[in-house]
This record gives structure tokens, C-alpha cells and sequence, in this order.
């Protein structure tokens, strides 16, 4: 009698896929179908309006700008949690994964209130002529808050997993410590990073209610396009929420696919080095 390697595969496997099913790819296929039911001419004309441009441009820009700032900001925190110890290290280590805890509208009012015009940060920055609130900036902050933890808790485990011993026999050759870094552990580090990257690209590309608070929601200015998708499901227009939102699922999918293929050939050649 032919036994499974793993007891229950079927009935885990069943259960995996049906979640999968129900919970993912049937939101998404009515989503598909939804859009589909518009003609051509249609879809083309709502997805490309001047409105829905404006907020694909303030969208996509944002999620950029932030998600460079991640992994600036997420790979030196993640360094830091795992080379030092220090007072308030668990803390600091705890609180990276707030965003994920944190409901996004609370994370919206709590940063409106930080950087508006009389806020703690949003006052000093006011005395040097920088305005965070309402401008494509304040959607940048909100963005880079609630996806910063996906690029840390993506490098971290990579980074305390990482033999010393390579850097070790780097340094007894004489490579600097910019060097080593650059040779040796970037190139170990990009799977994670990429892998990081995308996940954050990807939760800045459909924020919705850390921004609508300190974005200040005007169109073609700082209106995004998930606010554009509520707009249209208002206003009882679901075929072009549905078209508009399969802008961002098609957007979000090319990412993810572009970074997966990117991600396996720097792991190809990790591997070969």
C-alpha cells in the first residue's frame, strides 16, 4: 500500500486550495469579469481620462518614491537590529512591525495630526517652507510607513542567517568594510531585497486609509487611485471602479512578476558564486 510522505496532503491541500479559491481568486475574477463587461472603447476611455491619469501618475510616482526610501532606510534597520545590541533594542524591533497592527486609517489621522500645519513635526518643518500635509509628500510618509516593515523583516532574517566566516576571510585579504559590503553582502542580500521591494511597491500601490487623511485628496494633485476607485463605487459606477482598480491589479502583477524574474536570477547567481 502506497503511503504519503506527508499524512493529511490531501485534505491540507484541499483545504489550501479552496481557501485560496474563495478568498483570493474569486474577489479577483469578479473584479476580471466586472471590468470585462465593458466594451473596448469603454474601459479605455474611463481608464484613461485625464482624471484617472493624473491619479495613476500621483500613485505611481509616491509608491516609487517610497519604496526607494524603504530600502535605504529598511536595509540600515534591519543592520542595525541584527549587528547591535543596545538599550531599547527590543523595543526598536517590536515597533517595526506596528504598521502591520495598526489600523491604516488610525496611522492616517495620527500622521495628519504630526505633520499638519500645527502639528509636532508639520510646525518645524513649516519654519524652513516644507508642507508635508496635503501634498504628494504627506502620501509619500504615509506610504513609506505602512510598507517600511516588509522590507526589514524580509533582509533581517537573510542578514542573521549569513556565515561570518565570509566576511571574516574578506577582511584577512584586506577588503575595507565598504567593500566587503559591497562584494561580499549586497549580493546576498538582493533576493531578500527585491523580494522586499516588490512587497512594499506593491502595499504603497493600493494604500488607501493611512493617505485619504494627509493627502488632502484634490484631483489631479494628490487624489490617489485607490480614493478614485471609492469615488466611482459612490457614485454607484461599479464597471469603472472595476476598470479603474484592474489598472492597479495589472500594474501590481507586472511588478510582481518583473521582481520575481529579477529576484531568481540574482539567486541563480548567488548560488554559481
Amino acid at each position: 500500500m502506497k503511503r504519503n510522505v506527508l499524512p493529511g496532503l490531501s485534505l491540507s491541500l484541499g483545504v489550501t486550495l479552496f481557501y485560496v479559491g474563495v478568498i483570493v481568486l474569486l474577489p479577483l475574477a469578479a473584479l476580471v469579469f466586472k471590468a470585462a463587461s465593458l466594451g473596448p472603447v469603454e474601459y479605455w476611455n474611463i481608464v484613461s481620462s485625464p482624471r484617472a491619469v493624473a491619479s495613476y501618475r500621483v500613485t505611481v510616482l509616491c509608491a516609487l518614491a517610497a519604496t526607494c526610501f524603504n530600502v535605504v532606510f529598511g536595509l540600515a534597520l534591519a543592520w542595525v537590529l541584527t549587528r547591535y545590541r543596545f538599550p531599547g533594542w527590543r523595543f526598536v524591533d517590536a515597533i517595526v512591525d506596528l504598521p502591520f497592527a495598526l489600523p491604516t486609517a488610525v496611522a492616517g489621522i495620527a500622521l495628519t495630526a504630526l505633520f499638519a500645519g500645527n502639528g509636532w513635526f508639520g510646525s518645524v518643518l513649516a519654519m524652513i517652507g516644507i508642507k508635508v500635509a496635503y501634498t504628494p509628500l504627506g502620501i509619500m510618509i504615509a506610504m513609506a510607513f505602512t510598507s517600511l516593515p516588509f522590507i526589514v523583516r524580509t533582509v533581517q532574517p537573510v542578514l542573521e542567517d549569513l556565515d561570518p566566516a565570509l566576511e571574516e576571510a574578506a577582511q584577512s585579504l584586506g577588503g575595507s568594510d565598504w567593500e566587503i559590503f559591497r562584494k561580499v553582502i549586497l549580493p546576498l542580500l538582493t533576493p531578500a531585497i527585491l523580494a522586499g521591494l516588490s512587497l512594499s511597491f506593491a502595499r504603497s500601490l493600493g494604500e488607501f486609509g493611512a493617505i485619504i487623511f494627509i493627502a488632502g485628496n484634490q484631483p489631479f494633485e494628490t487624489e490617489i487611485t485607490s480614493l478614485l476607485v471609492f469615488i466611482r463605487l459612490e457614485e454607484y459606477d461599479y464597471q469603472a471602479a472595476a476598470a479603474i482598480a484592474s489598472v492597479l491589479l495589472l500594474t501590481a502583477f507586472v511588478m510582481l512578476a518583473v521582481t520575481n524574474l529579477l529576484q531568481a536570477r540574482a539567486l541563480r547567481y548567488t548560488v554559481r558564486s
